[in-house]
């Protein structure tokens, strides 16, 4: 039984908007091979961040809404851990 999930993912300045968005769509693909359905994509832009992180002062924001098997998220955020072209992110369970 998959849940709706929100992912909110931000990437760091220095990336080039034509790499942004094949890191999109790896994340997209991690989704997928766990079984996962994207549901919407909502590409915040280029902001700026509320504190530095590792010395970077703006991110590119990207919010994912998905249907996932729920045994799968830790793994998912793993990958995104591990992931350096990722340096912050958030998974929320929606409400049913």
């Amino acid at each position: 039984m998959n849940r709706a999930y929100e992912l909110g993912f931000i990437i760091p300045s220095n990336v080039t908007e034509a790499d942004t968005d094949s890191v999109i769509e790896t994340v997209k693909g991690w989704i997928e091979g766990f079984g996962g359905v994207v549901t919407d994509t909502d590409k915040w832009g280029r902001r700026r961040l509320a504190y530095p992180i590792d010395d970077y002062r703006e991110g590119y924001y990207v919010f994912l809404r998905m249907d996932m098997p729920p045994n799968k998220v830790s793994e998912l955020e793993r990958n995104l851990l591990l992931s350096d072209k990722i340096i912050r992110h958030l998974v929320v369970r929606l409400d049913d």
